[in-house]
């Protein structure tokens, strides 16, 4: 099972506004170096909608600084979490037209820098509250499918349906262009049985976000919630995964974000190795 493990963006840079998760502005380049020093070699992107333009991943300057700097320390983007979509949820705005013209220049930006998957979080503010939202987003995201191809990116939906809603949700698309990025900490925070999970979405699965969090509570360092990771593992030999685990492990508390990563990285692999 060859598994591949990454960094959500921000995790090795000062906290911003006593948020868990928000694009460094101010050290977003320093970052490539920062997880060189851990000895990972790929990022999890991050877009928040306030100042969505000043994000270098959509604009030509920004971009080719992401090319030079990914070449120079051999780090690669393979994902994105579009926290944008769960600040504006487009599928829950009336006049969305320009959020839905953010979601177009996300998807060109991606196969430009050769990032395959979009992840779009319903959760939060994001959570899909009724039939008619999620008619919208079925519908909605669709009509992207030929984008989607053109460029060679998917999108992964995270959310907090439970486990056959869920299933039956992803369902609707086509699993060429639309797949499921897992959270384990958020499904132990629910308490979701993680065996039901990947029955009814297992296959589904493309992209994998690496957190515990209490049941029904915070998010912790790994080991400290009540997400199983031994079951984890057993749950993606069975799928023969293959993709990302991508670590958004709890802040340190102290400012020290390089040895928090380190830890929660040995943390998990040891595990890893043991099953």
């Amino acid at each position: 099972m060859k598994i591949h493990y990454g960094v959500m963006q921000g995790r090795l840079s000062p906290i911003i506004g006593n948020k868990i998760q928000a694009f460094p502005e101010k050290y977003w380049e320093k970052e490539f170096k920062e997880i060189k020093k851990v000895g990972l070699n790929f990022i999890e992107w991050t877009l928040d909608y306030k100042n969505i333009y000043k994000n270098p991943l959509l604009s030509i300057v920004g971009k080719k600084k992401i090319k030079f700097l990914s070449k120079k320390y051999s780090i690669k983007i393979k994902s994105i979490t579009c926290d944008c979509f769960m600040q504006k949820p487009f599928w829950k705005i009336k006049k969305n037209q320009r959020i839905l013209n953010y979601l177009k220049e996300i998807i060109a930006s991606s196969g430009e820098l050769n990032i395959k998957f979009i992840v779009i979080p319903l959760v939060d503010r994001g959570s899909i509250e009724n039939i008619t939202q999620a008619k919208n987003l079925i519908n909605i995201c669709k009509s992207f499918e030929k984008h989607l191809k053109q460029h060679k990116v998917k999108i992964v939906f995270e959310s907090d349906f439970k486990p056959r809603i869920l299933g039956k949700f992803i369902k609707k698309f086509n699993i060429n262009y639309f797949g499921i990025n897992y959270d384990i900490g958020n499904s132990a925070s629910f308490d979701y049985d993680m065996n039901e999970e990947f029955q009814s979405y297992g296959k589904y699965i493309s992209n994998i976000h690496i957190k515990d969090r209490k049941k029904f509570g915070n998010t912790v360092r790994l080991g400290n919630g009540n997400a199983n990771f031994k079951k984890l593992f057993l749950n993606l030999k069975k799928i023969k995964y293959k993709g990302n685990l991508i670590l958004q492990t709890a802040r340190s508390k102290k400012n020290k974000h390089l040895e928090e990563i380190k830890i929660n990285l040995n943390y998990i692999r040891k595990i890893q190795n043991e099953n």
